[in-house]
């Protein structure tokens, strides 16, 4: 007998759409994203767009998402959603950052954590080095952080991003935000 899998909305940021390559790639990073966004269309979880994250996708992506995102939208996958501003989450943000760079680094992605909290709390990103990290050490004084998921699906050997995607998509410790700076 075969498990259900239950459907998440994924919020995937536009460097994965920006990096992902078609058939042809080799470049490690484009199969990986590729290949993850692949099974998301195979698998049956959703993709979650606001305005925001689809201005930065109608800008970055490549052909292979473009067409990626057409099939999504012919399977009723895309979810596109009206989110409004956290106007408390943005001062908590602004607050506890440690110079501008740092503030900027994280308000140019806070429409997907907020996208995330509204959802089922997914944002899919390869940016591990600043707004993972930085949003990670955030989730210390920021509540609302602590229960994100950031999945990177270009780690496939440390985060198994398909796997744990055929898996459900399940909330794991060591994929919320509040563990990221611990590892």
């Amino acid at each position: 007998m075969a498990i259900k899998v239950v459907s998440k909305r994924l919020v995937i940021d536009a460097s994965v759409a920006r990096s992902s390559g078609g058939e042809e790639a080799t470049y490690p990073t484009s199969v990986n994203c590729r290949d993850f966004l692949k099974a998301v269309l195979d698998i049956c979880h959703q993709v979650v767009m606001t305005p925001d994250i689809k201005t930065e996708w109608d800008k970055h992506q490549s052909n292979f998402a473009r067409k990626w995102r057409t099939q999504m939208v012919a399977k009723r996958k895309f979810k596109f959603e009206e989110i409004p501003i956290n106007s408390d989450l943005w001062k908590q943000i602004e607050s506890i950052a440690a110079n501008d760079k740092e503030c900027w680094e994280m308000t140019k992605d806070l429409r997907l954590i907020e996208a995330a909290l509204a959802t089922d709390k997914i944002v899919i990103s390869l940016d591990d080095n600043t707004a993972r990290t930085l949003f990670s050490r955030a989730s210390d004084k920021v509540d609302e952080l602590q229960h994100i998921v950031w999945v990177n699906p270009d780690k496939i050997e440390v985060e198994k991003p398909i796997e744990w995607l055929k898996n459900g998509a399940e909330v794991e410790s060591d994929r919320l935000l509040m563990n990221f700076h611990n590892r």
